[in-house]
């Protein structure tokens, strides 16, 4: 019966009623109909509780060629069966679009503004639906709703909480990556170090010794000059060949804002000790220690030098081993990169981290009828997937199924900043006791590259995964950097200021010309002129805006 019919037969009703009892009678069909009409409540956990009846909300999906279950998709697997079941939400997607697309579909959606209840954005989309008021104040939502183990989560994730709060409001909630996973981490072979009877690095002194060694003594043991000391590429930032980590062993932070003596902000890439370092790697190219082609070589070009077995010694992100160093090990099953802390004259140095690391922030459409539906679902995915006290099985089955990672249909996640070192952890916890009961899905997975290994089993993929969680690994580096409090965090965290929106892009440009030149043989004293420049091209007033920033949050 259409709505208008329905009506209409029961104000009939109503009128012959009313000749024979009161106006303040009702009918059975209203009394029905008004039933239908109330909101659906939960059974009163402000964390899990379920929907009844259940409620549905709308999302997108930006996510790369996912592999099923047998008869299941993104619409019918076991998180979504686990979402309906436990809380009553059933979820639909708009649309669901290959990652490479994502960015500017969801421009697209947001420009539209036909937007979902509740979706996942990245920073600048997150700001842009700030300022045009489009999303929820989730202040009260995140504070009624959210888990302890939720708030455990982001508590501990330095500043995200804060990058999603504007003029006191929580925006939306943040995605924490991991800080400390952005620490560098110098590689070195130490197979060579071991043929030419070279120590391993205590100091800057001795990595640079070490280049020297690398470059002139032969270490591929061939007869000829042709093996180079330290990778270098031509964004000098980045996951390989990077400057970052031997810039912060001359007490440098490039491309991060930091605390100057007087309690004001400055940018690390026009303080002085950039030009020390700078000069060093000057004298490095020109012993003919550096690649004479970085200046044209991406990362992945880079890392040919590597794989050919030339290189002896890169700065470099954690998993690199499995990537550039995989090929060079794969190429001569002798080559050994091992991972060390980097180095000053004292001993380690201090490794820059950013101030924040958000891989993108739940939002809510400012009119949407169920807020607290995210947080409910971000608590239910913390608590199968981290808290201690869920069956094994349980975490496994929402993890990995027969090889197939289910925990990505999952559409909203949340867990701990740095999970990679709670992996390394226990793999090495199980490697000490030869006991993986405690391990999930993927522990076990990272502990049986690690134990193949020390077995002499292993093949190039478990010396790769080794490297980065077993007992000599990249994480046990970062594990160095927290016990000793040797982290250097960046102080800027905010949005783009205006003058860093439009000039920032053209000063980094500028930044990385300028330096490439000076390591190719310009004056040192060339970095003086940069500043200046710097400082006139938007520098300074983007100077201004960031410590405005400061002194206001």
């Amino acid at each position: 019966m259409s709505k208008r019919k329905k009506w209409t037969t029961v104000l009939v009703s109503m009128l012959i009623a009313s000749l024979l009892v009161t106006a303040c009678s009702r009918t059975e069909e209203q009394e029905n109909t008004e039933k239908t009409q109330e909101p659906a409540t939960d059974t009163g956990d402000p964390f899990l509780g379920k929907y009844d009846p259940p409620i549905e909300v709308s999302t997108v999906r930006i996510i790369d060629s996912p592999k099923f279950v047998e008869g299941e998709d993104l619409d019918n697997n076991i998180w979504m069966r686990t979402i309906s079941e436990r809380l009553g939400i059933k979820v639909n997607n708009q649309w669901v679009v290959q990652a490479a697309q994502g960015t500017e579909k969801m421009n697209v959606t947001i420009a539209s503004g036909d937007l979902p209840d509740i979706f996942s954005v990245n920073a600048s989309q997150f700001n842009q639906l700030v300022e045009a008021g489009e999303i929820m104040d989730l202040t009260e939502v995140y504070e009624k709703h959210a888990s302890p183990l939720v708030k455990s989560f982001l508590d501990e994730a330095t500043n995200s909480l804060a990058s999603a709060t504007f003029d006191g409001k929580l925006m939306g909630i943040p995605q924490p990556g991991g800080l400390v996973d952005a620490a560098p981490v110098l590689w070195i072979r130490k197979d060579w170090l071991d043929k030419l009877g070279l120590s391993e690095p205590k100091t800057m002194s001795d990595v640079l010794a070490i280049s020297e060694a690398f470059t002139t003594r032969d270490p591929d043991g061939n007869g000829q000059n042709d093996t180079t000391g330290l990778a270098l590429m031509k964004d000098l930032y980045g996951n390989y060949g990077s400057i970052d980590g031997f810039m912060n062993s001359y007490n440098a932070a490039p491309q991060s804002w930091v605390k100057a003596e007087d309690g004001t902000l400055v940018y690390g890439s026009i303080q002085p000790e950039m030009k020390a370092a700078l000069a060093s790697l000057q004298d490095m190219y020109k012993n003919g220690q550096i690649d004479r082609e970085f200046g044209v070589k991406d990362a992945l070009k880079a890392g040919e030098l590597a794989a050919s077995g030339k290189l002896g010694m890169t700065y470099g992100a954690f998993y690199i081993s499995l990537d550039q160093l995989k090929s060079s090990t794969a190429n001569d099953p002798n080559a050994d990169w091992e991972p060390y802390p980097i180095f000053n004259e004292e001993g380690v140095a201090n490794p820059q981290i950013p101030a924040l690391v958000v891989n993108g922030y739940h939002v809510v459409r400012k009119d949407a009828e169920h807020p607290e539906a995210l947080l409910k679902m971000l608590n239910l995915y913390a608590e199968i997937q981290n808290d201690p006290v869920t069956p094994l099985d349980v975490k496994q089955a929402h993890w990995n199924a027969n090889g197939i990672q289910t925990w990505i249909y999952a559409p909203f996640l949340t867990g701990p900043a740095s999970p990679n070192l709670g992996y390394h952890k226990k793999v090495v916890e199980a490697l000490n006791n030869k006991d993986e009961t405690n391990l999930n899905s993927e522990e076990k997975i990272m502990y049986g590259y690690s134990l193949a290994m020390e077995e002499g089993t292993g093949t190039v993929d478990d010396w790769a995964y080794d490297k980065v969680f077993g007992r000599n690994s990249s994480y046990a580096v970062i594990d160095r950097y927290i016990q000793e409090n040797l982290l250097k965090s960046g102080e800027f965290y905010g949005a783009s200021t205006p003058t860093m929106a439009e000039r920032m892009g053209t000063l980094k440009k500028m930044e990385i010309e300028t330096f490439t030149k000076i390591i190719l043989g310009d004056p040192v004293d060339s970095f003086d002129k940069f500043v200046s420049d710097w400082k006139k091209l938007g520098g300074e007033q983007i100077t201004q805006e960031v410590n405005e920033w400061y002194i206001s949050r």
